[in-house]
């Protein structure tokens, strides 16, 4: 096949040209090896191709037929190749993510809003999961976990700052319960627990102070497997909640919540992308590695 495409190339180009010399120049091969391959060519179809003179070559009927099918679509062909050769100066491609919802919202989206709007021909596709996804099996491209789970067998690239929760509640389920001063008070108050994906237990808050860990079990009416319905309730009066701090942030300035037990929160390492490392990196999937990367503050 390979052959036969390259004879039927070597044809079309001597058609076109009008002389074995010209062709044979444009193809970068000698003009008596161009001439072998066309007999090769019309000794296996059995029927002759061209007409040759001492000073010009031309098809002959049956050639002039082959020319009229064949050479539209060596174009065609050489067409897609020079499509293809777009993808190098212009990245394209389907990315798959998969995340947390505080991952998806805070930090990634800011750096994927202008991402897309740079490349238009990559897709991103981001799945909100909050188990730990093997993203081998699950054919993900990339996965978005804090640093301390992502496996010790994949590349990671930190893509945020350390983060640090917050422990918040509106000044108007307040106004008739005391602030807890430590994390021990917590069990005197109304608390909006999370469910955790993996394991299906209730996440026990996590605190430290002078150096040691302190996991306190936490009751409520209300309890979901996600971070912003917590906030919702929160803000809504509805208990107290523990969520990553920039997303209180705005809401702690703006005085709908109000931020209790600072001083006893511990330091999580950042969000990290991380991917195989046997993964053969497209130009699509480097570029957006690179626009995540976090670069710390100088």
């Amino acid at each position: 096949m390979r052959r036969d495409f390259n004879d039927l190339l070597a044809f079309v180009t001597v058609a076109r040209e009008g002389s074995f010399t010209r062709a044979a120049g444009v193809l970068g091969v000698s003009q008596s090896a161009l001439s072998h391959t066309i007999r090769g060519l019309e000794a296996r179809l059995g029927i002759r191709l061209l007409t040759r003179t001492t000073r010009s070559v031309a098809t002959t009927e049956a050639g002039e037929r082959l020319m009229t099918t064949v050479a539209p679509r060596m174009d065609d062909i050489e067409a897609e190749m020079a499509a293809l050769s777009e993808f190098r100066d212009r990245p394209a491609g389907t990315i798959r993510i998969t995340t947390a919802e505080h991952a998806a919202n805070c930090i990634l989206w800011p750096k994927l809003r202008p991402f897309i709007a740079q490349y238009p021909d990559i897709k991103v596709e981001v799945n909100i999961d909050y188990g730990l996804t093997d993203i081998v099996a699950e054919r993900y491209d990339m996965g978005v976990r804090l640093g301390d789970q992502v496996a010790k067998d994949m590349i990671a690239v930190r893509i945020s700052p350390d983060i640090t929760m917050a422990v918040v509640a509106s000044p108007s389920y307040f106004a008739s319960r005391p602030i807890p001063k430590t994390p021990h008070e917590l069990v005197l108050h109304n608390c909006v627990n999370l469910r955790m994906a993996t394991s299906g237990a209730i996440y026990a808050w996590e605190f430290e102070r002078d150096g040691k860990a302190l996991n306190v079990r936490t009751e409520g009416q209300l309890t979901f497997n996600s971070t912003t319905p917590r906030l919702r309730a929160a803000l809504d009066g509805l208990g107290l909640a523990i969520v990553p701090g920039d997303m209180a942030r705005n809401d702690i300035a703006a005085g709908r919540l109000v931020q209790v037990l600072a001083d006893w929160m511990p330091t999580f390492p950042g969000y990290h992308v991380y991917y195989p490392s046997r993964r053969q990196s497209s130009p699509a999937f480097s570029l957006l590695v690179a626009a995540l990367r976090h670069e710390e503050a100088r």
